[in-house]
């Protein structure tokens, strides 16, 4: 069983490299001006469903209640693998961008888009988050929805165990008000942990709840710690039901 999830994780990213390359030219056109980030997310929805579904994985979106795909939301997920940002890219609709740690600048594929699209932040420096919580700020009001994992890292444990959270997603939508969607990444991590690298992939379904979006209207400051307790309980109350 081991050697067949190493195989398929070798066969895994010789079709993510593949397929990236095709559509890189693509990628290089569309990193190039915002007006052109909607029709990007769009490639990247694309090519995530076809280096998955050549691969054998697929996944299943149950929403508490529909999003609205006019609506500016901030996404805020367990992180567990690799392939929560393929879900992502197949789960939100229009302009959107992620948040993720600054060393994803030097991936080969990802680092494309954190020099443009998405934003790099470093976890030991206070300056690269304020600067990075600012700038998502100005991409939110350009109606650019926003994707994080406040955990901010994928843990060690195995099977994961939600950590955590940082405080920034939350500050940030209070002060743009703009609705946190909490979402659980059910089993995705039994599908791909972290890279896939130890423990090798296998194809099957990865099970991906919507909660209903959290209104942020009427709410100050002071509500930020509160907003989070309520996002980190309904996420991590759905890992568990569903364990």
């Amino acid at each position: 069983m081991k050697l067949l999830k190493r195989i398929h994780y070798f066969y895994f990213i010789f079709w993510i490299l593949l397929l990236f390359v095709l559509f890189s030219p693509l990628y290089f056109i569309f990193t190039k001006n915002v007006r052109y980030y909607g029709i990007l997310n769009r490639c990247r929805a694309l090519n995530s469903f076809l280096c998955t579904a050549i691969s054998g994985v697929f996944f299943k979106f149950e929403f508490e209640k529909p999003l609205d795909p006019r609506q500016t939301y901030i996404y805020c997920a367990n992180h567990t693998s690799n392939l929560d940002i393929v879900l992502f890219c197949l789960l939100a609709k229009g302009r959107f961008h992620f948040m993720g740690k600054e060393e994803l600048m030097k991936n080969p594929i990802l680092g494309m888009f954190f020099r443009t699209i998405d934003i790099a932040v470093s976890r030991e420096s206070k300056i690269s988050a304020f600067r990075a919580f600012k700038k998502a700020g100005e991409n939110l009001e350009k109606g650019m929805s926003l994707i994080i994992f406040p955990e901010g890292k994928i843990d060690e444990l195995y099977p994961p165990v939600l950590q955590e959270f940082k405080n920034g997603p939350f500050r940030l939508a209070i002060e743009k008000n703009i609705p946190i969607v909490p979402v659980s990444s059910i089993n995705v991590w039994e599908l791909m942990w972290d890279d896939g690298f130890r423990y090798g992939t296998r194809p099957g379904i990865g099970h991906i709840y919507i909660h209903e979006p959290i209104s942020t209207r009427i709410l100050g400051l002071e509500s930020a710690e509160e907003l989070k307790e309520e996002v980190f309980k309904k996420i991590n109350g759905k890992l568990k039901n569903e364990d």
